[in-house]
């Protein structure tokens, strides 16, 4: 009950009984053990969100004051860092540009000072942080706790980034692919909520996709699953950064498209700008934009063969472009899919920029092994002590 309340979020007590599969009559026992132990709470204090159809049930969530989480997005070119409570309610964040090709250890060192900023804005105590779920650009090796820098600087190659974290933060950390983080978001709150099989398209300076099976993540033997960025489009296309030619990203990704543009539209075109012009009707961005759904459309579509999700969600800082991007790519997988595969729903995410972060915070909600037990005598008011994966806290 406890796991269904930590991944989902504030659920009714019938929904706890479907998801479950336990009768009502057990849930209602279970919550009621819960709330006596200050470890759940229900109507007005449980912060749900939720839009239903009809007369709403009383939520039940897990019991805000008894931890917060820490969500971190190390994107390309900017940190973003949030603190959620338990219940899934964002208390703060916090932001910090980068510049491009940013190194490992002055990037890990901004991190940890963000998180120290975020927890210090949200009022929360160091020892009520269950963890810290990382996001990175590139994918992650659980078994080695590598990263593969193949979208990084070639220095992050030999970095550990759980373990330089944890020296930093001496709290529990979770690392993963930023894809795989904003389909877990997706699936939690946006746009995947009732996917069993989904795949998140990431489309920013990389492109990746975070693929969701059978309800969970889907990472492969070595973390590379959903590396769509680096399919070959053109075998003498320009060089990727993984030493092939011609892959995804370098023709549609964000730089990729935005170079295309500035000898027109000025050298200082930005993402912003470009969406904001072909939102007007400018054909030349319009024109990049529709050619980046085409190619990123035959890739989804292949990912569609191959793999069979009912929906796809697109995401990333080019999904802003909405129809003009979409439009192309559906065309595409719907000439290139199977037919029985061309029916994956085709949908825009529902969280935008805070997709990664928020999969962080799902992430360690995810993956942590205990919950706080509640001290002696009453309701929970901070985790001084917590064993995740059998390392000792603070």
């Amino acid at each position: 009950m406890v796991e269904l309340l930590r991944e989902k979020g504030p659920l009714t007590r019938a929904d706890l009984a479907r998801l479950s599969g336990l009768s009502r009559s057990m849930v209602s026992t279970i919550v009621g053990e819960l709330i006596s132990e200050g470890l759940a709470v229900e109507g007005d204090e449980a912060s749900g969100r939720r839009h239903q159809v009809g007369r709403p049930g009383v939520l039940v969530s897990l019991n805000p004051e008894a931890g917060v989480v820490v969500g971190v997005d190390v994107g390309h070119r900017r940190v973003l860092v949030a603190v959620a409570n338990l219940s899934h309610e964002v208390l703060a964040e916090v932001g910090r540009d980068l510049p491009l090709d940013h190194g490992p250890s002055t990037t890990l060192d901004l991190v940890a000072e963000l998180v120290r900023e975020v927890l210090e804005e949200a009022g929360v105590r160091w020892g009520s942080v269950v963890g810290v779920g990382v996001g990175l650009p590139a994918p992650f090796e659980a078994g080695t706790g590598r990263i593969h820098p193949s979208s990084l600087a070639p220095s992050w190659g030999e970095v550990r980034p759980v373990e330089e974290l944890r020296r930093r933060l001496r709290l529990p950390v979770y690392v993963e692919n930023d894809a795989n983080l904003a389909a877990l978001a997706e699936l939690v709150w946006g746009a995947g909520r009732g996917s069993r099989d989904a795949a998140c398209v990431v489309v920013s300076d990389g492109i990746g996709a975070g693929l969701i099976v059978d309800g969970r993540l889907y990472r492969g033997a070595m973390g590379t699953a959903g590396e769509i960025g680096h399919t070959v489009m053109d075998e003498y296309g320009p060089i990727c950064r993984c030493g092939n030619r011609g892959c995804l990203e370098m023709l549609a990704g964000v730089p990729a498209v935005l170079e295309l543009l500035r000898p027109s539209r000025g050298p200082d075109l930005t993402v912003g700008r470009m969406l904001r012009l072909a939102a007007e009707g400018d054909a030349a961005c319009r024109r990049a934009i529709e050619d980046a759904g085409r190619l990123i459309g035959i890739a989804v579509a292949n990912l569609c063969n191959l793999f069979n999700p009912e929906r796809v969600i697109i995401n990333g800082e080019l999904s802003g472009a909405g129809e003009v991007l979409l439009g192309p790519l559906r065309a595409s997988l719907g000439r290139c899919a199977l037919p029985v595969a061309a029916t994956a729903e085709v949908v825009p995410g529902q969280l935008g920029a805070r997709a990664t972060v928020l999969g962080g915070v799902a992430l360690v909600l995810r993956e942590t092994d205990s919950f706080v037990a509640p001290p002696r005598g009453g309701k929970p008011k901070g985790v001084t002590e917590r064993t995740t994966k059998g390392e000792a806290n603070r």
